[in-house]
């Protein structure tokens, strides 16, 4: 005889098999978009990287190696400057002839050398030693400009302090600097290419000037 209300055993939970909820399709479409933006984000850094090294040494400062012994005893062979650039940039903006001043150390392009290989063109690194509009006479080693508020001359070696200057040398000459045009010389006028042997240079060609050495480590210091 059946009872007149039969009860129904419980269900166990481990019997009920798990409900598979599928994944949304805007979720699966989030994660498309994160993905490609992964990617392009990796690429667009890969491709920046180059090109704002290239700005950064073209238009604000530049590491370069001392090659020679013309600027001895102030820079050797083999140190290591920060070549500051960004004051020609600025000139350049501004569409003015940039300037260097007097006693300033600078890395200039110069063409037609007598080199071996490629267009004869160089890079020379000097110090300013006169201004457009002065005169620059070379007598005895001595080196005197002569300016208009300055008739009389001086001797930017004696007169700023920038170090010992290796003056002995049998160039003698004399030599007026024009419009847009430095006289730049060697710290060692013994064995230094420079303007008392190709004249005065255009301010045009200066690539920059030097601003530190950071090589050798215990010769570091600011110019």
């Amino acid at each position: 005889m059946q009872p007149e209300n039969p009860v129904t055993p419980p269900v166990s939970p481990a019997n009920v098999p798990p409900v598979r909820i599928p994944d949304k399709p805007v979720e699966r479409q989030k994660k498309h978009h994160d993905g490609v933006k992964n990617v392009v984000a990796t690429i667009a850094v890969l491709i920046a990287a180059p090109l704002v090294a290239l700005l950064i040494t073209s238009f604000l400062f530049q590491s370069y190696e001392v090659f020679g012994p013309s600027m001895q005893t102030t820079l050797h062979n083999g140190d290591r400057l920060i070549v500051l650039k960004a004051p020609r940039t600025w000139s350049k903006i501004l569409h003015h002839a940039f300037m260097p001043e007097r006693g300033q150390i600078v890395i200039f392009t110069k063409a037609d050398l007598q080199l071996d290989t490629g267009d004869g063109s160089k890079q020379l690194i000097k110090r300013v030693m006169a201004l457009p509009g002065e005169r620059v006479v070379v007598k005895d080693g001595i080196l005197t400009v002569y300016s208009s508020t300055r008739p009389e001359g001086f001797h930017p070696d004696q007169d700023d302090a920038y170090g010992k200057v290796i003056t002995h040398t049998g160039i003698d000459g004399e030599w007026l600097v024009g419009q847009n045009q430095v006289f730049v010389c060697g710290d060692n006028r013994d064995n230094s290419y420079d303007s008392r042997t190709f004249g005065p240079i255009e301010t045009n060609t200066i690539v920059g000037t030097a601003a530190f050495r950071f090589l050798p480590v215990k010769q570091t210091r600011t110019f």
